[in-house]
């Protein structure tokens, strides 16, 4: 509920008090507050809402819940903690569009299979409505986005506190991708004596030849292989190179989707190993481009059509060489973060831009000074100065070991910073 309308309640208690006895001799319940939370309230109607909620949700569940008192003091927690961070995102002014709103509804009812019309139709059974659902979800929404934002802020990762990570073994599960590997198995007894080897390791090559030469492997696996996949024509399913038998894991990483490995020795055998796909590869190469653009904003005092106009002769003035590009940066355009490099933005990839503005990069030749575009910043011209190839594979590899150091962090730090927004607060409780 809106602080506004929190607000409304007791302001007409005030009011009356101070009209006519005829005016008030009717006397309504009015809702009730039962939490103060600085400048906002909780009311009674936001508790009661919430209680049967949370009831109706056990009953579908089938769970027992704890005696109400109980259960009224979990709920008020968190009612509390939630007008607290959306204070906060009223703070940071973080608003949610309707159209993401609107998205994550039809996300909902298309992962259970329902339409906007009839989960109209089981909301209403409840006695809610679509609107009320979608005030809900864009109550979580800011919720979340104003956590993440804070929260993320304050987590902290070294770089050694990655390297580390990175030397564990529980790192090589979640950074190394899941290889689809097919298997073949030419097995040795358990002490095989060297014609045995001889004679393994010769038809281990003949089959190997075989598929050089184009042989279905699945047809061979079923047919030849000793393996325990073999009648699934030797495929291992989806597997982390943790969870893959050392050899395996050695032979994998160094396989092109497709490619079939010489066979290999181990203990049980002659494997030939073909690897039919993977996914979650960390493997990153990067299209860059070095651009520099200038931007002018549309404001009340320049619309967006003399904005055009303006960024327009800028252009006519670098492409009839009556000015430099990175001049005319400096001293007509908006952008705050390039404006004093004359515009330039050093290599990045277009896909950290808007979409206007990375198609722009990708559709201009090299030198070339772009027609105006429009983007939600404003009138934009670019140029592309070069463009390159950057591998960053390791980059990538210790994102994503960030992005799990975070992630595990993650609930821990935001109970504590909920504890010191809480101990920080005026909190006081009427019930």
């Amino acid at each position: 509920m809106h602080i506004t309308k929190r607000i409304l309640t007791p302001l007409l208690g005030l009011l009356c008090s101070f009209s006519t006895m005829s005016v008030c001799a009717a006397p309504q319940m009015l809702d009730r507050i039962v939490v103060i939370v600085d400048k906002s309230v909780i009311t009674q109607s936001e508790l009661d809402s919430r209680m049967l909620e949370i009831a109706g949700r056990a009953e579908k569940a089938g769970m027992r819940l704890p005696p109400r008192d109980v259960l009224q003091k979990q709920i008020l927690d968190q009612l509390v903690s939630e007008t607290l961070q959306i204070n906060m995102a009223e703070r940071y002014g973080i608003e949610i569009p309707d159209a993401e709103v609107n998205g994550t509804i039809q996300n909902i009812v298309a992962s259970q299979g329902l339409t906007v019309q009839t989960l109209s139709e089981e909301l209403a059974k409840e006695g809610s409505s679509i609107s009320e659902f979608a005030s809900n979800i864009r109550r979580d929404l800011i919720i979340r986005n104003v956590t993440q934002g804070v929260v993320q802020g304050r987590i902290r990762i070294s770089e050694q506190e990655i390297s580390n990570f990175l030397k564990s073994a529980d790192a090589q599960f979640w950074i190394s991708p899941d290889y689809r590997l097919g298997h073949i198995l030419v097995a040795l007894p358990a002490s095989p004596t060297k014609a045995q080897s001889t004679a393994a390791q010769e038809r281990a090559e003949r089959i190997y030849k075989q598929l050089q030469a184009g042989a279905n492997f699945e047809e061979l696996a079923i047919a030849e292989s000793s393996g325990p996949s073999a009648l699934k024509g030797g495929d291992l399913g989806y597997r982390k190179s943790t969870d893959l038998p050392t050899l395996f894991a050695e032979i994998a990483p160094k396989l092109e989707i497709g490619e079939i490995a010489k066979p290999a020795r181990s203990q049980a055998g002659f494997h030939i190993l073909k690897l039919h796909h993977k996914k979650g590869e960390t493997k990153q190469i990067v299209d860059q481009a070095h651009v520099r653009h200038i931007l002018i904003k549309p404001s009340a005092i320049l619309n967006k059509e003399k904005a055009l106009a303006k960024i327009t002769d800028l252009r006519n003035q670098i492409i009839e060489g009556e000015a430099e590009f990175g001049d005319l940066a400096k001293d007509h355009s908006e952008d705050i973060g390039s404006k004093l490099q004359g515009g330039d933005m050093d290599w990045t990839s277009p896909e950290s831009f808007v979409p206007e503005f990375a198609q722009t990069i990708r559709d201009a030749e090299i030198g070339e000074v772009s027609m105006p575009f429009l983007t939600q910043f404003g009138w934009h011209i670019l140029e592309v100065m070069g463009r390159r190839q950057e591998d960053f594979t390791q980059e990538a590899i210790r994102q994503k070991a960030r992005n799990v150091l975070t992630s595990r962090r993650f609930e821990d730090e935001t109970q504590v910073w909920l504890q010191e927004m809480r101990d920080e607060a005026f909190i006081e409780h009427k019930i």
